[in-house]
């Protein structure tokens, strides 16, 4: 079992706040993000991680020191959307994780006996544009929609993908990689747009698991809410 991270991003949505800074490396509680991430992974003896990095990537480097991560460079962060990012490691989607660099994560929400294909959600009120996953009652995703409906569904945050559909997904990149059709894609747009090929399921996380970084307003809104557990 291994983590991916995806840290390439320019973060515009948070600028002034990237403008020196990675998303993936602004403080909160004086910790920079990605170093919750890794050091959960890391106390659930989940050592491989992959960091895939762009905007700001030298930054980064002090992380191979500190935690013995892997870093992966994409050269194209600005061009493509995350496509590009998980097209760059691929290789190790089987039995993997696959993390946004801006989730915050309250606790350690990661497990070492996740056996299927899993996106771990949680609900949220404050939504624009975000994707929602629809499950019936076994919690097998039947549809993922772009919706701005507060507090209708839960949102994906962070996955677990088995090796039998990570085989499937990463055929589903190498074709839209070689069709050229991929420069407005998100990788998750590969689980979107062929869910009826897989098998995938939620599973449901407490609120204030997982709270997702997008904007300075959603930062300011999660300042607000550590202050309550002060």
């Amino acid at each position: 079992m291994r983590a991916i991270i995806l840290a390439a991003g320019l973060g515009m949505r948070l600028r002034p706040m990237t403008n020196n800074t990675p998303k993936a490396l602004i403080k909160v509680k004086d910790k920079p993000l990605v170093e919750y991430q890794i050091e959960y992974l890391k106390e659930k003896g989940i050592d491989e991680i992959i960091i895939v990095i762009g905007y700001l990537h030298e930054q980064f480097d002090y992380l191979k020191e500190k935690y013995n991560v892997k870093l992966v460079l994409n050269d194209k962060y600005a061009e493509y959307n995350n496509f590009y990012s998980l097209y760059l490691v691929k290789d190790y989607l089987a039995d993997s994780y696959v993390i946004d660099a801006d989730n915050y994560l309250f606790k350690n929400m990661f497990r070492t006996d996740v056996t299927r294909s899993t996106y771990f959600s949680v609900y949220r009120e404050d939504c624009e544009n975000e994707w929602f996953l629809l499950y019936g009652d076994d919690y097998k995703v039947q549809d993922i929609i772009v919706d701005s409906k507060a507090g209708i569904e839960r949102n994906k945050n962070s996955s677990f993908w088995d090796r039998s559909t990570a085989e499937k997904i990463v055929e589903f990149i190498d074709k839209a990689y070689k069709s050229g059709d991929f420069i407005n894609l998100y990788w998750d747009n590969m689980v979107k747009d062929n869910i009826n090929e897989l098998d995938v399921y939620v599973e449901e996380l407490e609120p204030n698991s997982i709270y997702e970084i997008d904007s300075v307003k959603d930062y300011k809104k999660l300042e607000e809410i550590l202050k309550e557990y002060e």
